[in-house]
Order: structure tokens, then C-alpha cells, then sequence
């Protein structure tokens, strides 16, 4: 009776022990909340398996505007946050939603419109070029949805001296969509539309669209990342969230950035050296 009594528990033990494997198995997984573009670009789609294949832990992107993204994470939803607007992620660490921001990458902006250029923009400068849209009321596209690249085109509209709450008409539409959609519209509408140069390069369905001004140091974009404060959310998988921070700082994750190209195009270029703010 004894032994079958032991022999019973050692079962139990064992499925327990299994059960406890597979869960911690199953949970080598994080939530990253992360700009469009990032996914988009097709960038993910490249990182995310070199990093698996590294550390055994699956990324889910969940991927929105960068005013979204935040959001989501400042409920606990995420487990890192990955964007592109300086100032709104520095407002996320003041409010004590980040543990550390982290330059990771950059590349530009570019005003994209139609070949024919109706408005006469083309060229290197933007501010010029915001002021000529403004004034002949051209067709622009506006994704309207708080993320990075829109907050970008708020900037630069206001660096252009122009209130564009006040300004805009008919000829300025608001989507409140992620950028392919927004390029779709302005290829429809044959409109322009401000993009990151890494969407730009992956977008397949350019019809007449190609970029009209580029190369303003204005049209900088900088991308960091953040693990979202666990002393706020203990939900958050703070080990494993940040073994995606420190990779993507890495040297190895910096090589990776660099590594993706479509048609020998790089997309994105990792900066990393200022080791985080």
C-alpha cells in the first residue's frame, strides 16, 4: 500500500513538474508596443526571428502610432515600448511609466507626392515646401492618428509657421490611419503625404507617387525603446523585456538593424552609442 501510495505522488510530482516546464516554457514571451513603421517597414519581420533564435524568447508586436503604442503600455499591456517621438517618451518617463529610454536607430522623413509635382515643391527644403501646400491648397494626407510621424508633421507645419488647425481646408485630410493607408490615400487623391523614409522603401503600390523633398536635417527621426516600469505594473516580464532592450542595444542587435536592406536599400541606421536617457 505504501509504495503504491509513493508511486502516486511520484506521478503527481511529475505532472506538476511538467506542467510547471510547459508554463514556463509557454511564458518566455513579451508584448512589445511599437510605431507602424517598425512593423510596416517589414523590420520586425527581420529582427524578430534573429533575436528568437538568440534568446528562445517570441516577441508580439502590437503595432500603433507612437501616441497609441504609449498608451497602451501606460496601462500595462505592453512589455517594452518601441517609437519614434523624443518628447512624448520623455513625458513617459517623467509620469513614471519607463524604467530608461535607449536611442536605438534613425533614418528620415521624406515628403512624398505625385511625380508631376503640381505644387512645385521638389527639393531639399521642407519648410518651403509646407508654405507652397499651404498657400496653392494642395492635396496633402494626414495620418491624424497621434503617432510619430504625425507628430513630426505637426512640428514641422508649426516650424514652417503655419497653424495648420487654423489653416487647413478641403485640401488637408485627416485619416487617422497607420502610413500605408495614409500612402494609399495620397496615391488615390494624388496628394502628398509625409512618410518615414523605412515605410516609404517597403511600400509596394507607389503608383505615381515618389518623394519630392529629402535630406532637411528637420526631418531627422529618431527611434528609442523602454521597458515599461514594473514597480508600477508587476505584470510586466521585467527579465525577459529587458533581454530585448539590451539586445537591441547591443552590438549584435545594432549589426542586425543595420543588416536589413530591400533592394540594397537600408532602411534603418542603429545609434546607440549615447547608451540611453
Amino acid at each position: 500500500m505504501a509504495s503504491r501510495f509513493s508511486f502516486l505522488a511520484l506521478a503527481l510530482l511529475s505532472g506538476a513538474i511538467a506542467t510547471f516546464a510547459s508554463a514556463s516554457a509557454q511564458d518566455r514571451s513579451i508584448v512589445v508596443a511599437s510605431t507602424t513603421s517598425t512593423q510596416d517597414s517589414g523590420l520586425f519581420g527581420y529582427l524578430l526571428p534573429i533575436f528568437k533564435a538568440k534568446t528562445g524568447i517570441e516577441v508580439k508586436v502590437i503595432a500603433q502610432g507612437t501616441g497609441q503604442a504609449l498608451d497602451t503600455a501606460r496601462r500595462g499591456d505592453a512589455d517594452v515600448v518601441f517609437v519614434h517621438a523624443k518628447s512624448q517618451e520623455e513625458k513617459f518617463l517623467a509620469e513614471g511609466f519607463g524604467v530608461k529610454r535607449y536611442d536605438v536607430m534613425y533614418n528620415d522623413f521624406v515628403l512624398i507626392g505625385p511625380n508631376s509635382d503640381p505644387a512645385g515643391v521638389k527639393g531639399r527644403d521642407i519648410e518651403t515646401a509646407l508654405k507652397t501646400i499651404q498657400a496653392k491648397a494642395a492635396p496633402f494626407v494626414s495620418r491624424g492618428d497621434k503617432s510619430g510621424t504625425h507628430s513630426a508633421e505637426l512640428a514641422l507645419w508649426r516650424q514652417a509657421g503655419i497653424d495648420i488647425t487654423a489653416s487647413k481646408g478641403s485640401w488637408y485630410r485627416e485619416i487617422g490611419q497607420g502610413m500605408g493607408a495614409a500612402l494609399n490615400t495620397a496615391g488615390a487623391m494624388n496628394a502628398y503625404v509625409l512618410s518615414d523614409r523605412g515605410t516609404w522603401i517597403s511600400f509596394r503600390n507607389r503608383g505615381d507617387l515618389e518623394i519630392v523633398v529629402e535630406g532637411d536635417k528637420q526631418m531627422f527621426n529618431q527611434y528609442g525603446v523602454m521597458l515599461v516600469n514594473p514597480e508600477k505594473f508587476p505584470s510586466v516580464k521585467k527579465e525577459l523585456g529587458q533581454t530585448f532592450v539590451d539586445w537591441l542595444v547591443s552590438p549584435e542587435g545594432q549589426a542586425a538593424i543595420a543588416g536589413y536592406r530591400i533592394d540594397g536599400q537600408q532602411l534603418f541606421f542603429p545609434d546607440t552609442e549615447k547608451k540611453g536617457a
